[in-house]
């Protein structure tokens, strides 16, 4: 679990936290391997036995203070009485975690009937559910990234294909040759259901089928696989063939069946069914029909914020559709090919509100789909998570933000159906009273509890030496994991800016963002952002200067003095020239914006600040680095000497070559050199494939790279200026600071 706060010495009183403008809260990886330091966490067993405040419920950590027959919370300060159980237990201190440490991960027991011990019923399944209504060349590659998934499942899990278009498919994987049953989606979206029960067409059990003893006869399934044609969906909804070319994806009816198909098995054979939903555009046949008209050139005709009308959902029937799949323990992964309007906008719910995640590619000559399908299967996560935040008593959670769904009776607790090592939530805090810190000497202590399941498989191997065979069973773990912090409060605001982490101020900015383009729009979002930057400058110069009357020129936002907020106003800068913020007109497709906004919303601050503000490195050749982060402006590649650059923006990965480079240079770079070492390892440190761009700036087009060079594009997107973007941005910054210290100064 690593844990990051935007500043580790909190503001000591309400005061304070509004003189220095700074985002307060923390961003938490519940599921991280190890801290934001790289230290595991203490493992051991009694997780249902750790002793409890009387008062706030915390857990108790080696922060409390204990007594001879008793410990006072870290949090609250009451003094609790040990019970019996515990007095035991405490008198061997070795066996009890909690007492020797602040990061311990605990497993509780889990009784049989919730699929506990050795002989649980509780396998992984996965479903790959597959658009009929497409292309070729969007089948092909579908085809290859469910090879990929085949040799990341594990041995014993369970694996079910199913295709949709105006029918569903159910295949049977299990026999010699597969067998496809159909049955078709009614194109009347007031008839209620399917009119066969995926049940009564294929038991559940036949479709669902073991990948250890089935992987070649999967294999053949999929490549039996062929898009259907448009007089087949015209046929089947009585219109005529000219009529229905883009229609007869009943993705909506599909995955209602679908997920009432597998609920029946929900607590008996799976604790968690995940399925990989493969689109190739918008559903536009029965029930959940998106219409897509909306997306076009009236919106700029008629006056219309086209981002405000294009960003929220269009019905609800994804959303809700989310609702159901949790109560059936169904996980959904939307992995969405194309470059049509989708309207991701509605279809993102079912994804991120059932614990899965979104994947959206324009095409696909160049698509990761299947490198990322591989690691999202390849990478451990857990299931039916609860987490929750406490705090001491001076200050609480205030909003809380990321791909959770709040607890309907208890404050501060949040549900996460599906949760992997990568995904990240945040918090930001408020004081509970006036009075701040009371006692400015006693820490602020945060806790953070994050309970959820794991499936662990057993393999058995039966019979004799000669006839042996393995078969495999899963045992269902729940886990405990505990996590204790303390923070001092600062005692001046410089202290407080000298304690920034300026990642995680980006972390919670870009949630508070998002939610705003949501709410008011991209235009409002982006006024938003460059007014808190401005009031940042304002309240460091009012913290560091003596004079009251401080000329314009010499109001400082570069932070020349705080070495940790120099980095903000590029990050500012940046995240007003991502997509994410970037207008309509500018040519952001409303899909992708969608498609960034689930994306960054789950990393972790150092990913999210790769993705927003790109590293770029230098190399004096492959083997050698030569600078290690350079200024996004193309007067940082004129003043470097270096022939070659790596462009880290997380999504992508570019090597460019300039165009004065040494032609005994080699062109790739070797893959036993520094520069592919480094490559390597940064693909293996995220949660999606970056795609890999070589460029050679005296052969190729260079506008992909140049496209990241952002320090000389004008902030309101009018493309290349004269080498002023981001210095036009600071005088605008500037002008708005100065005008917040004057007004305060006159009142």
């Amino acid at each position: 679990m690593a844990v990051r706060a935007t500043v580790s010495r909190f503001p000591a009183t309400p005061e304070a936290l509004e003189s220095c403008a700074v985002q307060w809260g923390v961003a938490v990886t519940p599921f991280a391997a190890a801290d934001e330091r790289g230290q595991p966490p203490t493992t051991g067993s009694g997780g249902d036995r750790v002793p409890r405040c009387e008062h706030c419920w915390a857990y108790f950590s080696n922060h409390c203070d204990l007594e001879r027959w008793g410990w006072s919370c870290a949090l609250c300060g009451t003094l609790n009485g040990f019970d019996d159980d515990t007095a035991r237990r405490f008198q061997r201190p070795d066996a009890c975690p909690e007492l020797n440490a602040s990061f311990v991960d605990l497993e509780i027991p889990v009784d049989e009937a919730e699929g506990g011990g050795d002989g649980v019923r509780a396998r992984p399944v996965y479903v790959a559910a597959v658009d009929l209504a497409c292309s070729e060349e969007f089948l092909e590659l579908i085809k290859s990234a469910l090879l990929a998934a085949l040799e990341a499942l594990i041995p014993g899990s369970l694996f079910g294909l199913m295709t949709f278009s105006h029918k569903i498919g159910l295949y049977d994987l299990q026999g010699p040759i597969p067998v496809v049953k159909n049955v078709f989606i009614p194109p009347d979206l007031e008839e209620d259901g399917l009119p066969v029960a995926l049940e009564d067409a294929m038991p559940l059990l036949s479709f669902l089928a073991p990948v250890d003893t089935c992987k070649d006869r999967i294999a053949a399934a999929l490549e039996t696989l062929r898009p259907t044609s448009s007089w087949e969906r015209g046929a089947a909804s009585g219109q005529e063939e000219d009529t229905v070319l883009l229609g007869g994806r009943g993705f909506g009816t599909a995955m209602s069946g679908l997920i009432d198909y597998l609920s029946s098995e929900y607590g008996s054979t799976f604790a968690l069914a995940r399925v990989f939903a493969f689109l190739s555009g918008a559903p536009d046949y029965g029930a959940g029909l998106l219409d897509t008209r909306r997306y076009g050139e009236q919106y700029a005709s008629k006056r219309v914020d086209a981002d405000l009308a294009l960003l929220p959902e269009q019905i609800p029937f994804y959303r809700d559709l989310a609702a159901v799949a949790v109560q059936a323990g169904v996980c959904i992964d939307i992995f969405a090919v194309t470059d049509e309007y989708t309207d991701l906008a509605s279809l993102k719910f079912l994804s991120i509100d059932s614990g899965g995640s979104l994947f959206f590619y324009a095409n696909t000559d160049d698509s990761t789909l299947p490198q990322d399908i591989y690691r999202l299967l390849n990478r451990p996560y857990a299931f039916g998570c609860v987490l929750r935040l406490r705090t001491s008593s001076d200050f609480e959670p205030g909003n809380s933000y990321g791909h959770f769904f709040p607890d309907p009776q208890y404050e501060n607790v949040q549900h996460i159906i599906c949760c992997d090592s990568f995904a990240t939530y945040a918090y930001d805090f408020d004081f509970s009273h006036n009075d701040g810190f009371s006692r400015h000497t006693d820490p602020a202590v945060i806790q953070i509890a994050f309970q959820y399941s794991v499936i662990e498989p057993i393999e058995e191997t039966s019979g004799d030496e000669s006839q042996s065979s393995v078969s495999y069973r899963f045992c269902l773990k729940r886990r405990l994991r505990i996590r204790t912090l303390q923070y001092r409060p600062a005692r001046n605001i410089s202290e407080i800016y000298d304690s920034v982490d300026p990642e995680v101020v980006l972390h919670i900015l870009v949630h508070k963002v998002i939610l705003e383009s949501l709410d008011k729009g991209v235009r409002e979002a982006r006024q938003q952002v460059h007014a808190w930057l401005a009031l940042l400058a304002a309240r460091y110069n009012q913290a560091l200067s003596s004079d009251a009357r401080t000329p314009l020129s010499s109001i400082d936002v570069d932070f020349s003095q705080c070495p940790k907020l120099q980095m903000v106003p590029q990050l500012v800068f940046a995240l007003l020239r991502s997509p994410l913020l970037r207008l309509h007109e500018e040519g952001v497709h409303p899909d992708y914006r969608i498609y960034l906004q689930c994306l960054f919303s789950a990393l972790e601050p150092s990913s999210l600040a790769k993705a927003i503000y790109p590293v770029l490195i230098s190399y004096s050749s492959p083997d050698k680095q030569a600078f290690p982060r350079h200024t996004l402006s193309r007067a940082a590649l004129i003043t470097s000497e270096s022939p070659i650059f790596l462009l880290d923006a997380f999504i992508n990965l570019i090597v460019y070559y300039s165009s004065t480079t040494d032609p005994s240079i080699p062109f790739p770079p070797p893959r036993d050199c520094l520069l592919r070492t480094t490559i390597n390892r940064l693909k293996q440190d995220r949660c999606i494939t970056p795609k890999l761009t070589f460029i050679h700036g005296g052969r190729d087009d260079p506008a992909l790279f140049e496209s990241y060079l952002i320090e000389e594009q004008d902030v309101d997107g009018s493309g290349f200026t004269t080498g002023s973007g981001f210095v036009a941005f600071r005088e605008s910054v500037r002008n708005v600071a100065a005008e917040i210290i004057q007004e305060e100064t006159a009142s």
